[in-house]
């Protein structure tokens, strides 16, 4: 009886001292399901406490200005709370839409249309294809939605 009583004692202690560095944060939280792909939009989201290490937190989403415009790369669940690595910003060109190619040398620039062949967001590395030579090139996709080329 002893041991149990100490047993439960010690349990009761480190629930204290765990509780104890644990704070109340608020995080933003789906209250529908979010599928990947889809864009996210300020409807549909909400704030909800958890206890949590404050030094953890900086791992979820804490404000609406993290998610807005954002696209989840995986299946958000109403309530549960978001990581930021679980969205990621909009592709800014699509594969098969054409786009400016760019190459750019400071004294001369040369421009064409181009095909990706695979989707990206700005600073990703895509082929694209230019439309009048038909050769595959690798590029940086820029801000502005073009590709810019011979560059790297």
């Amino acid at each position: 009886m002893r041991n149990l009583l100490r047993v439960c004692t010690f349990i009761a202690a480190c629930l204290v001292v765990s509780a104890a560095a644990a704070d109340r944060i608020a995080f933003i939280v789906p209250s529908q399901i979010i599928y990947p792909g889809q864009a996210i939009g300020s409807n549909g989201l909400q704030e909800k406490m958890f206890t949590i290490k404050a030094s953890a937190a900086g791992s979820y989403v804490l404000s609406v200005d993290q998610l807005v415009g954002k696209v989840a790369r995986k299946t958000l669940l109403p309530g549960q709370p978001i990581l930021v690595t679980a969205v990621n910003e909009p592709d800014l060109i699509q594969r098969g839409v054409a786009v400016p190619i760019i190459y750019d040398t400071g004294m001369l620039v040369i421009t064409a249309k181009g095909i990706p062949m695979e989707s990206g967001r700005s600073g990703d590395f895509v082929k694209v294809r230019n439309i009048d030579s038909g050769i595959i090139v690798t590029g940086t996709v820029l801000a502005n939605g073009s590709i810019q080329v011979g560059m790297q």
